[in-house]
């Protein structure tokens, strides 16, 4: 890319970022969230119209920056997990978590297989597995709300921390299951050594570097040689290190930050805020240029996303594929109509679906149906963007008039 165009995309970035920080609170508590709002803005800004922000990115460079995204994002929700909240409220998600995303998984197979029946079984099932995972930074508004009742905002909020998580092995292993063999028995032996050597070695580097890292930071305090300017970093650094070492290794860094994370934020208990509101804040702003990226590329291909098969599958994804699994797993809990429903739409789609979607593009060999496969998820956050963005406020509005 041309360097005059580097520092003009710079600028309308920083642009944006120093004008927003400034009035988000006039927007996030109406119908327009974060997220909808750097989508609208990459899209007016980008080639699709105002072609102020210039889109030359190569494949490898939309990869590290969605990847060090999710890295941040997984390990910042990891640590985050609260222990005794969640134990004190964890039906709700345990129920999501163990019933409701497997009941998801299956669905969207089984739905992929009607509407795109000459795809293969198991890259539907990657498919599926690439629209499971929730944002809570979509429903902030219901996750961070006291209106929403606490075992309702804390259930979700846990569900979205843990969830991309879960589904990180799984996507791998599908992965590996349409991988060639030639260098292996089988598909099931492949499956096998992918889930040693990544999962393995995502797990012992997390492990591993948690342990050095708790044990370098208490040498540290006993010395006094920590600075406070310096401490905002040690949290970033030790999930970036995490899975930069696991991939170096031929593990899964995405594992490894998020183990790491949810050691670390074990570990540290109340005082992990001290060290996490940094991590938070890089997550963010990375967060702010994937969106912004989403938005400048996608109005100019919305000529290619007109299958109807796309958006009856995202907007299945989002509602029936969700909220049905959800009101199943939720039987005998206690929860109204009402509140079972709101738990069901609020399961927005995000950046770990981007991610898991680069995965999959990355993929070699291509994937038989890598095109509808995109196209389908391009579709799914879209719309997950615009409707959930607007949708939470004043569901949240209603909740409140309710309990008042």
């Amino acid at each position: 890319m041309d360097t005059s165009l580097i520092y003009q995309n710079l600028t309308i970035i920083a642009a944006f970022l120093l004008v927003y920080s400034l009035i988000a609170g006039r927007f996030e508590s109406k119908l327009v969230n974060g997220p909808l709002l750097f989508l609208l803005a990459g899209a007016l800004l980008g080639p699709g119209a105002l072609n102020l922000f210039t889109l030359e990115i190569d494949n490898e460079g939309i990869k590290l920056l969605a990847e060090l995204t999710l890295v941040i994002v997984l390990f910042s929700d990891a640590a985050n997990t609260d222990w005794q909240v969640l134990r004190a409220n964890r039906r709700l998600p345990i129920r999501l978590l163990l019933i409701g995303l497997p009941l998801t998984l299956v669905g969207g197979a089984l739905l992929g297989r009607w509407l795109f029946p000459d795809l293969p079984l198991l890259e539907l099932a990657i498919l599926a597995t690439i629209l499971t995972p929730t944002d809570a930074a979509l429903g902030q508004a219901v996750v961070s709300n006291p209106a929403v009742p606490a075992p309702i905002r804390e259930g979700l909020n846990q569900e979205s921390g843990l969830n991309d998580g879960i589904c990180v092995p799984v996507i791998l292993l599908l992965l590996a299951l349409i991988a060639p063999t030639e260098q292996h028995q089988g598909t099931g032996a492949l499956a096998l050594s992918l889930m040693l050597e990544e999962i393995g070695i995502g797990l012992i580097v997390a492990v591993g570097l948690s342990h050095l890292t708790l044990w370098l930071l208490k040498l540290s305090y006993l010395n006094g040689w920590q600075l406070p300017l310096w401490r905002q970093l040690t949290l970033p650094g030790l999930a970036l290190l995490s899975f930069a070492l696991a991939q170096t290794l031929g593990g899964s860094g995405f594992i490894a930050a998020f183990v790491a994370g949810l050691l670390i934020g074990y570990r540290f208990g109340e005082h992990k805020h001290e060290y996490l509101d940094s991590c938070e804040g890089y997550g963010d702003l990375l967060s702010v240029v994937i969106w912004m990226v989403f938005g400048a590329t996608m109005l100019p291909i919305m000529g290619s996303l007109l299958e109807w098969q796309y958006w009856l599958y995202a907007l299945a994804s989002l509602t029936l594929l969700r909220m049905l699994p959800v009101w199943l797993c939720l039987l005998g809990s206690g929860l109204t109509l009402e509140l079972k429903l709101f738990v069901g739409w609020f399961g927005p789609r995000g950046l770990a679906s981007i991610v898991f979607a680069v995965m999959v593009l990355q993929n070699k060999p291509a994937l038989l149906g890598q095109e509808p496969i995109i196209k389908t998820v391009l579709c799914t956050i879209l719309l997950s963007v615009i409707l959930h963005g607007i949708s939470a406020n004043p569901w949240v509005n209603r909740l409140k008039r309710c309990r008042a």
